[in-house]
């Protein structure tokens, strides 16, 4: 692999799908989020199964996807997706989440 493109350590813990590290999916959608700046990695499936994720090494996502090294200069509160493995990412920022309602 070149040179580590990341400001964020190779060691940061990520999240993504055991699909993905299964070779059963493949990396369609990336988001770096402001709230607390963490790494997603998720497949093209409509939903995430919160059953399937992982934490893996940011090293270990970009050793499976090297197109994800791509995305290093992704702004925090932002978001890439493709429609197929060899599709260009495309970038964009993310809507702001709506508030939280407090429950009585």
């Amino acid at each position: 692999m070149d040179e580590w493109k990341f400001e964020d350590p190779k060691n940061l813990a990520v999240i993504s799908t055991g699909k993905i590290f299964r070779g059963v999916g493949w990396i369609a959608y990336a988001s770096n989020d402001a709230d607390d700046e963490s790494w997603q990695f998720y497949g093209d499936e409509a939903e995430v199964d919160h059953d399937d994720l992982i934490l893996v090494g940011l090293f270990e996502v970009v050793e499976l996807d090297n197109t994800v090294a791509q995305l290093a200069d992704l702004p925090l509160g932002w978001h890439a997706r493709r429609d197929t493995k060899s599709s260009p990412w495309r970038r964009s920022k993310k809507p702001p989440e709506p508030p939280e309602m407090e429950l009585s």
